[in-house]
């Protein structure tokens, strides 16, 4: 779950990260509020969850009120990739001397958080990691001590910072690191940190992303996920507790168990098709969660064939097929199906489908390459 940018900067703020005093608005007319309030220049920025909101248009500087009711009128309703603003922050405008990056993330290679920071502050990570990786400094932190004063001191040597500015530094990086630590976060970033006035640093934008499995620990933090943000089939994916990422193939994929569904993505690749989605029904599925899964997956126009791979341990093949026809009644398709049911009461399973003229398959590689020849059979019509 991905958190905007001033529900981030707020939850910051609440471990005591200096952040601009800054508000939201939902109306050009609360804009223009907010910029009276602040009584200076300000920068009017869309609250979306995608990148490039400048290059879009979405961040703008404002020198008065009235500016400032303009920009927010232009930014609100605007389409950012593929998201429409809703929401605008409205936020004291800084004179810039330097920008940081800051960030803690997981290392799932250390198992282990990682502070990384740069002194390039104000561009992706990824592109200083491609264009100048020797401007990133890595610390790997450890779960049980947290980050040590020693190695954010570290950080602020590298980067360059300012000696006055480090007791600062060690306040807001440790802070940071804590924030992501009891938030359950997968990462927290502050790009750009800021030096103004020569002698103070200042959370200029803040991302959070949170990890979905701990949110029942969090209620007050869950409540904060903006459905609006999400593709509808998400949403649906997440109320149906299915983990499910859509992607750009045209053959839809319904498995149970990651690994799984990893293998069977694979092995359309090697036929010559390409998935439409990762979807894992889990253990256990039941046919109602089943039919959720498949609506969600025709719910794609891109999808031309539906592949199942069921390995029925805990899962029933039985189940699993009434499950399709239960979603088959609900959601009318000409889009063929190929199903390859193995483990408890596969037969009974295989036999259901038999009845509604499904393809079948006894393999995976025969039911990935079945699919991959439906898929183009009905691109072909």
């Amino acid at each position: 779950m991905k958190l905007h940018e001033y529900q981030s900067k707020f939850r910051f703020a609440e471990y005591g990260i200096p952040i601009p005093q800054g508000q939201t608005a939902t109306t050009a007319n609360q804009a223009f509020t907010i910029a009276e309030e602040i009584s200076g220049p300000v920068v009017v920025k869309a609250q979306v969850l995608a990148g490039g909101r400048g290059k879009a248009g979405g961040v703008k500087l404002a020198r008065d009120p009235e500016e400032a009711k303009k920009h927010a009128t232009a930014i609100l309703g605007m389409n950012i990739k593929g998201l429409i603003v809703k929401k605008v922050l409205v936020d004291p405008a800084v004179e810039i001397e330097t920008e940081i990056y800051l960030g803690v993330t997981i290392d799932r290679t250390a198992r282990r958080a990682v502070m990384i920071a740069s002194s390039a502050g104000g561009i992706a990570i990824e592109e200083v990691a491609a264009q100048t990786p020797e401007k990133i400094i890595r610390i790997h932190i450890d779960p049980h001590l947290g980050l040590l004063n020693y190695q954010a001191r570290n950080i602020a040597s590298e980067i360059g910072l300012p000696r006055n500015l480090w007791k600062q530094f060690v306040q807001i990086a440790g802070a940071l690191y804590k924030c992501y630590e009891d938030s359950d976060a997968s990462m927290t970033e502050i790009n750009p940190l800021v030096v103004i006035n020569g002698d103070q640093l200042l959370a200029l934008d803040g991302k959070m992303t949170l990890d979905d499995n701990a949110l029942f620990r969090h209620p007050r933090l869950a409540e904060m996920r903006d459905t609006d943000e999400e593709a509808p089939a998400e949403t649906l994916a997440r109320q149906s507790d299915l983990n499910y990422v859509k992607l750009d193939g045209e053959i839809g994929c319904m498995v149970n168990g990651a690994g799984l569904a990893m293998a069977t993505m694979d092995m359309t690749k090697l036929f010559g098709g390409s998935p439409a989605n990762f979807l894992d029904i889990g253990g256990g599925a039941k046919s109602d969660k089943v039919a959720a899964a498949l609506r969600i997956i025709l719910a794609d126009p891109n999808v031309k064939s539906v592949l199942f791979n069921i390995f029925g341990g805990i899962t029933r093949c039985d189940e699993v097929a009434r499950g399709i026809l239960s979603a088959l009644n609900e959601v009318h398709t000409s889009v063929p199906m190929v199903a390859r049911l193995v483990g408890t009461n596969d037969e009974e399973g295989r036999a259901i489908l038999a009845q509604a003229n499904m393809i079948t398959a006894t393999t995976l590689a025969e039911a990935a390459q079945k699919s991959v020849e439906a898929a183009r059979s009905t691109s072909e019509k």
